[in-house]
């Protein structure tokens, strides 16, 4: 399974034709990612909403929180359950030192055996046994 970080969800809903086109080519039972990104991705777009007085920025974050929203239910979003919290300690345990939110995708993808897209491999190759993809390249 291909779990796609958030970053590579905002390539995506940026029209990435690089990421778009991988994605395209992946059956959906192959491709999910996790609540974290959800959270992360509906965070920034009402931080966007929120934080403007700009009519043109207020409708772009609406727009964007729109586009998020309906990719979200065109794919599975893993939990950050028991097992992948259980992991989560083991890593902090470990004193890897990366983002908290980071460290939680990497527990819901070990959990579920899953490789994580991204562009961060200098943070997330910091965790041990797990798979990691960047479909920029």
């Amino acid at each position: 399974m291909y779990i796609l970080d958030t970053d590579h969800i905002s390539l995506f809903l940026q029209n990435n034709s690089i990421v778009k086109q991988r994605i395209s080519i992946i059956t959906s039972e192959e491709i999910a990612t996790t609540i974290v990104s959800v959270q992360e991705q509906t965070r920034g777009w009402l931080n966007v909403i929120n934080q403007c007085s700009n009519s043109d920025r207020v409708l772009w974050g609406y727009t964007g929180l729109s586009k998020a929203v309906q990719f979200f239910n065109t794919v599975p979003v893993l939990q950050f359950d028991r097992a992948a919290y259980n992991i989560f300690l083991g890593l902090k345990s470990q004193k890897i030192r990366i983002g908290t939110q980071d460290l939680r995708i990497a527990a819901i993808a070990l959990a579920v055996g899953g490789a994580i897209v991204t562009r961060n491999q200098r943070d997330f190759g910091k965790i041990p046994g797990l798979t990691l993809e960047n479909w920029t390249l």
